[in-house]
């Protein structure tokens, strides 16, 4: 049972975090050339972070009942603002030059974009991934009182039955659980940078 639930939280924190990052990215790209629509951008991705996660759960059971639907996209909303507004800064902070350059050699704005201010602003982006992951592992445990999977059942479960037996066994086993689920993960990013940064750009 307790491999299960992990294996339930690891997956249900890695898809979030990959659709909430390809979703941020996409809109960075479309915002970040416009200095209006950057900074609206921004603004909003920052302020949509202080939104109670109970709330927005509350919010999409109305339309989508409850279990993993409801859970999916409450964390895939999260999963995407910090790396909104990383994904903005750090394409925001290509030097102009090396655009410029990539353009006097011909290339269209979607290979400079490709192969030049992605590639440059990636770093940038990755931090705001390795933010949100670990946010996104902790939260994850909130699912539960949506019926939500992963070991946030567990928690609450030991909650709900304090004094018992094993009560507090399983709230602090489900705890160490998702410290250890963030620590992996964290590990596996700083792994990915080491791979995939150049290291110029470190």
């Amino acid at each position: 049972m307790l491999a299960f639930l992990t294996y339930q939280h690891a997956s249900l924190a890695f898809q979030t975090v990959l659709v909430g990052t390809l979703v941020a990215i996409v809109i960075a790209v479309a915002a970040y050339r416009s200095p209006i629509a950057a900074a609206l951008t921004l603004t909003s991705s920052r302020v949509a972070l202080t939104i109670p996660t109970l709330a927005l759960l509350a919010l999409l059971i109305v339309p989508f009942g409850l279990g993993v639907v409801p859970s999916f996209l409450m964390l895939a909303f999260f999963a995407a603002m910090p790396v909104i507004g990383n994904a903005i800064v750090g394409l925001r902070s290509v030097p102009p030059s090396l655009v410029e350059a990539a353009r006097g050699i011909g290339l269209p704005r979607w290979r400079v974009l490709l192969t030049v201010e992605l590639p440059m602003a990636w770093p940038v982006i990755l931090t705001g991934v390795r933010v949100s992951t670990q946010m996104i592992v902790g939260v994850a445990a909130i699912v539960a009182y949506v019926l939500g999977p992963g070991l946030g059942s567990l928690i609450f479960h030991g909650l709900a039955r304090l004094g018992g037996a094993n009560a507090l066994e399983m709230a602090v086993t489900g705890t160490v659980l998702i410290v250890v689920i963030a620590l992996v993960f964290d590990a596996l990013l700083v792994l990915l940078g080491r791979l995939t940064v150049p290291r110029g750009l470190t």
